[in-house]
């Protein structure tokens, strides 16, 4: 298995004003809008996607650093090695790159998201 960093997510309900505190206070850069959800910031080279909660996501989803997003250029086996380790699989979705995408628990609460790319 190879993986990449995609992105860290960050739920808040000011999305405006989060990606404002990470540009003003740390030189973050505003990528572009997530229509009807929020916006991509650009933290010195690691993406932020800032959004509210997701009404289309069905599993639990928090405030604060929601998640780290790994890229997979093998989906299934990813996952069938996922699975296999006992990992707990929250959801499996078509994300809305059209893109195969995968939720899951990791400690204390943490998730992780695997999204699949060629």
């Amino acid at each position: 298995m190879s993986f990449a960093v995609n992105h860290v997510h960050l739920k808040t309900t000011d999305p405006v004003a989060t990606a404002k505190f990470y540009v003003e206070n740390f030189g973050a850069t505003i990528k572009s809008e997530i229509p009807g959800r929020g916006i991509q910031v650009d933290l010195h080279g690691l993406q932020l996607n800032i959004t509210t909660k997701i009404a289309s996501q069905n599993h639990e989803q928090n405030y604060g650093i929601e998640h780290i997003a790994l890229n997979t250029q093998d989906f299934t086996g990813t996952l069938s090695a996922l699975k296999a380790n006992g990992v707990k699989i929250l959801e499996e979705m078509i994300g809305g790159s059209g893109h195969r995408v995968c939720f899951l628990q990791a400690p204390d609460g943490a998730q992780m998201e695997i999204i699949e790319k060629p």
